[in-house]
Parts: structure tokens; sequence; C-alpha cells
């Protein structure tokens, strides 16, 4: 798939941004609406999407690839958080815990299933899923290992971790794939048309959040510069080395650079603010990578 092809798509996605920038600065989406559409996002219109992608025919060669995906995607991110232990270990406090969440979590999910749907149609969705799976997985357990200075995962964490609708979504997309299971045409359809608002309903959320930061603060800072070319050049530079190394080609290659090369995750700014931490920092740091990725997304994929 070639670069000019993907910054195609990534500039589509951020014209929407400029919709959903300008519909907060005009109070058409305030902070209650856009937590609540972000509520939608998460429990309804993606996990439906997530299940529509799976209604496609049982092939080998897509289950080898969610296999390779999602070994993968365990791979990645330990690798991530081994990387930060080193990269930022001179910071303390907040500034630390934001940059090494940072730099493990990308916005696979609001950035990265509309750029592989955009790419790859219902498997780019299916691809996507999967590594949002295991990064659910992660970032409610090592992510607020990071925010809470926990040393060892508790029980109640771990189930919260597992039983989310990210999950569940692939679990029964999964279920329905594995067995050749077809849904019935009409509910087949209110699926898929509920879920194809993911995309346009996500790149809306991430632009209404740009107009909460000030433009001289969004730009200001070492830390900015430093957690954003580790997320977004360093990490995706490294991944293809490796994966290139092993012999991984193809489409598979594609996804799992740019899953990796998304900006920071949106959940950065909730974490933050759940553990009274510095959510003006991650939200200036979501908003600077975010930007930043309309340029570096299609320069990583070049190296393809």
């Amino acid at each position: 798939m070639g670069s000019s092809v993907v910054s195609n798509q990534v500039l589509i996605l951020f014209f929407i941004m400029i919709i959903g920038f300008y519909a907060k600065k005009k109070d058409i989406i305030n902070n209650s609406t856009s937590k609540k559409l972000s509520e939608l996002l998460l429990k309804i219109t993606n996990p439906l999407l997530v299940i529509s992608s799976f209604q496609i025919s049982f092939t080998e060669e897509i289950m080898h690839n969610v296999t390779t995906l999602f070994i993968f995607s365990i791979a990645a991110h330990v690798f991530s958080i081994l990387l930060g232990q080193i990269l930022f270990f001179k910071y303390r406090g907040s500034t630390k815990k934001i940059m090494k969440f940072s730099a493990i979590y990308s916005n696979c999910g609001f950035m990265g299933i509309p750029v592989l749907e955009s790419l790859y149609g219902k498997a780019g969705v299916l691809f996507a899923s999967v590594y949002i799976a295991v990064f659910n997985i992660f970032v409610w357990t090592n992510g607020v290992m990071i925010f809470s200075d926990k040393k060892k995962m508790d029980k109640d964490t771990f189930k919260k971790a597992l039983l989310n609708p990210g999950i569940i979504s692939v679990i029964i997309g999964l279920f329905l794939f594995i067995f050749s299971i077809e849904l019935p045409n009409t509910i087949a359809s209110t699926i898929e048309l509920v879920g194809s608002m993911t995309t346009p309903l996500s790149m809306l959320i991430i632009g209404s959040n740009f107009a909460d930061c000030k433009l001289k603060e969004l730009f200001y800072g070492f830390e900015l510069y430093y957690i954003t070319a580790v997320r977004l050049v360093l990490i995706p530079v490294l991944t293809y080395l490796v994966l290139k190394c092993i012999g991984l080609s193809g489409t598979i290659l594609t996804v799992c650079i740019l899953m990796v090369a998304m900006p920071v995750a949106a959940t950065t700014t909730i974490f933050a603010e759940m553990y009274d931490e510095d959510s003006l920092f991650a939200s200036r740091v979501i908003g600077f990578s975010t930007l930043a990725s309309i340029i570096t997304i299609p320069f990583v994929m070049l190296l393809k």
C-alpha cells in the first residue's frame, strides 16, 4: 500500500478532526457531550464495528495473520514497556508516568481503526481489533500500575481488563468467524451500519479535544518533542527493522507498523485525571503527537 494512499486517508481523518474542533469552539460539542460520545463509541459503535469486521469467509491465511498479529501485539507492548524504563529513567513524578504510558500505548482505536478500515475494509478492522484486544489487557493492568505505583496487579483490575466491550466483541467476532456463522442479513446490516459511525465519531471526538489546548502551550517543552519522537518515529522504525529481519511482509507488516505508528493514546488524559496527575501535559502530548502523525505516518510507510 503506497504512502500516498496512506497520506490521503490521514488527511481525510484530519479534516474530520477540524469539523470536531469547530463544533467544540461553537459549543455544539461540549465536555459533557464529548464524554458521552466517547462512551457511545467505546461501548456500542466500536464493538459493533469489530463484530461486523469478523463477518468474512474463514480462510487459513486470515487466521494465520490474526495469530501472527496477536503474538506481535504482546511483543510490541512488552518491548515498549522495557524501552520506557530505559529512555525515561531520569524523569520523575507525573512527567515520567505520562511519558512511559505514552510510549507504550498508541491511539490504535480512535485512529488505528479508521486508517486500517479505509485501507483494507473489514479485514483492516479485524486486524486492528486483535491489536486493540491486547492493548486493552495491557492498559488496564500495566497502565494502571504506571499511574498507581503498584508493583502487583489486583484481581478486580485484571478482571476489568478482560471484561470490557473491546475484548468481548473480539471474542464474539472470532467465534462467528472460526465457525463460519453468518448473521441474518437484517441483523448484520444493522450492526454494520451502526458500527460504521465509529470512524467519523472518533475523529470528531479527537478534534473537539484539541479545542481545549492553547496554541502556545501545545508546542512548548523538550519533553513534548522527546516523547513524540519516541512514539511516532523510534518505535515504528525499530518495529520495521525487527519485522523485516524475521521475514514479515505484505499486509500484515503494514498493519503491524501502522498500529505502533499511531499517536499517543487518548486514554492517557483519562488515566492522568483518574490518578490526579498532570492531565494538561497529557492533553498536550496527545494533541501534539496527533498533529505530528499527519506527517510521520506517511513517512514511516515509506520504509516499506
